[in-house]
């Protein structure tokens, strides 16, 4: 194995050790937290030590944020870009220097110098097509801005361009390739690194026989790179620029090990230094290392939402968009989204209790206040389930 950088094969002792002292930086660093807050981070001197502060989530920082804007109050060091994710939430970042830390991955998928990456992550408000093009220039290779759709105009330029490596959701580069198996178009597409949605194995091994590896990541707008995977396919192996911790849901008391739990992260970051950032993911810790080399943890991946939030088509659809959507329609009784697999694709599908008809008028508020598009089904008053769930992800993961 061909390392990245020498952080990625030191001891896990010297590891921790060097964690902790960034660890006691980042946290000395922050005046204007409350006093509480402050004193207990006083006391923090290992990674070991968090569970003294509280769990921080996304709904939180949401609330902070409104009350002061842009970024509720965190102190944020030298950045030059704004982005706004669905939440609102808005997070700082920096284009340069590989700020989200996607050069690991993306070195450990082997991307390098002599490639062309067609990124077809989108560039316009959210972050992620920042976040590879950064890691692309981190490893030396150069990047074609792709972001989504216009898929024929894609493949074209795969081909014209020379693209070998392919970076977006799991899903898209299939839709690619079968839109260049249509136009007669041979592409040079080996290598592809995705993040944004599952890799469900059907839709790795579809890759594979068309002899493109694809390995995938786990990373957020807020945090950056959290864990990725190796050529090994053993789990998803720590970034070394975040301390991760896997707790009991709503509690923030780190699980037994190897159980599943929400994953935490603090971010060593000095420019935007998230502590105890509660993803809303489960996963779980493995044991060993890897077999490619990299000595930090691994965890198993994606697990599912400690919560209701589901992520359909690399977008997440919470229960407060569903309720928001009932509120917007004074007839609808009850509303459920449904995420399903079809063809290696997401697939959404909102049922609404109502006597009404008007499908085309749901599917409308759908398309505004979920993001996505979706079937509409309508279904008779008292006829859904009161089971509780307001998201029900159909999707397997095996």
């Amino acid at each position: 194995m061909t390392s990245f950088d020498a952080l990625e094969t030191r001891s896990q002792d010297k590891r921790e050790a060097d964690q902790a002292k960034l660890l006691r930086a980042r946290l000395a660093g922050i005046t204007v937290a409350p006093d509480a807050w402050r004193a207990a981070a006083a006391e923090v001197r290992t990674a070991a030590d968090l569970v003294k502060l509280p769990v921080l989530r996304k709904s939180e920082l949401g609330e902070w944020q409104k009350a002061r804007p842009p970024f509720g109050g965190v102190e944020v060091g030298k950045v030059t870009h704004v982005f706004q994710s669905p939440g609102p939430i808005y997070e700082p970042g920096r284009i340069d220097g590989d700020w989200f830390r996607m050069g690991r991955f993306l070195h450990a998928a082997g991307i390098g110098s002599e490639d062309v990456v067609q990124n077809c992550f989108g560039y316009h408000l959210t972050p992620a097509g920042h976040m590879f093009e950064s890691g692309a220039h981190a490893v030396g290779a150069k990047v074609l801005p792709a972001g989504t759709g216009q898929t024929e105009l894609q493949v074209t330029a795969a081909r014209d361009v020379g693209t070998t490596a392919y970076a977006g959701t799991p899903d898209y580069l299939k839709i690619i390739l079968e839109k260049a198996d249509e136009m007669g178009v041979s592409l040079g597409i080996t290598k592809a690194a995705v993040g944004g949605g599952a890799l469900f194995p059907s839709l790795r091994e579809w890759y594979i026989a068309r002899g493109i590896s694809c390995l995938q990541c786990y990373a957020t707008a807020d945090l950056g790179n959290i864990a990725y995977e190796s050529p090994a396919m053993e789990g998803m192996i720590l970034d070394e620029g975040v301390i991760v911790e896997i707790v009991t849901p709503g509690t923030g008391d780190p699980v037994a090990p190897g159980d599943v739990g929400e994953v935490v992260v603090t971010a060593l970051n000095p420019d935007y230094p998230l502590v105890r950032f509660a993803t809303g993911d489960l996963s779980a810790f493995m044991k060993g290392q890897s077999p490619c080399g990299r000595t930090n943890r691994r965890i198993k991946g994606w697990m599912g939402r400690a919560d209701q939030t589901t992520k359909i088509k690399g977008m997440f659809v919470r229960p407060e968009q569903v309720a928001a959507l009932v509120a917007q329609h004074d007839e609808i009784g009850k509303a459920r989204v449904i995420a399903r697999r079809e063809g290696e694709q997401d697939q959404m599908t909102v049922q609404i209790e109502s006597p009404s008809s008007d499908v085309d008028g749901y599917a409308a508020s759908v398309a505004s206040l979920l993001k996505l598009k979706g079937t509409v089904e309508i279904h008779a008053p008292g006829s859904l389930p009161r089971d509780g769930l307001v998201i029900e992800d159909q999707r397997t993961y095996d």
